[in-house]
C-alpha cells in the first residue's frame, strides 16, 4: 500500500538546522511531484516547498527561501527537507506530500519544536 513515513524531525534550538526526510513506496515516486508541508498549532496547514518529478522545478514559501533547501532521489524513492537557521516561528508538524493528476498521498508527519 502507499507509504510515506517522515524522519528527521524533533527539538532544535533557534539558529540549528535539521534534515527531514520523507521515504515513499506503494507508488511510482518517480512520477509524483513531492512537496513539505507544515502546520503550525492553531493554523492553517501551508505549503513549505515543492519540486517537480525530474527537481528541474522548486518551490519555496517567502518565510522559508534561503533558509530551507528541499531535494528528492528518485532513485532511492526518498524527499529531503534541509532546514538550517531554524526560527521559533519554524515550529510544526511538517507532512510529505505526493501529488499526480488526481492522486493526492499525505504521510503521518514529524514535529519540529524550535525552542531555546
Amino acid at each position: 500500500q502507499v507509504q510515506l513515513v517522515e524522519s528527521g524531525g524533533g527539538l532544535v534550538q533557534p539558529g540549528g538546522s535539521l534534515r527531514l526526510s520523507c521515504a515513499a513506496s506503494g507508488f511510482s515516486f518517480g512520477s509524483y511531484v513531492m512537496s513539505w508541508y507544515r502546520q503550525a498549532p492553531g493554523k492553517e496547514r501551508e505549503l513549505v516547498a515543492r519540486i517537480t518529478q525530474s527537481g528541474s522545478r522548486i518551490n519555496y514559501a517567502d518565510s522559508v527561501k534561503d533558509r530551507f533547501t528541499i531535494s528528492r532521489d528518485n532513485a532511492a524513492n526518498t524527499v529531503y527537507l534541509q532546514m538550517n537557521n531554524l526560527q521559533p516561528e519554524d515550529t510544526a508538524v511538517y507532512y510529505c506530500n505526493a501529488a499526480f493528476i488526481t492522486n493526492n498521498y499525505w504521510g503521518q508527519g514529524t514535529q519540529v519544536p524550535v525552542s531555546s
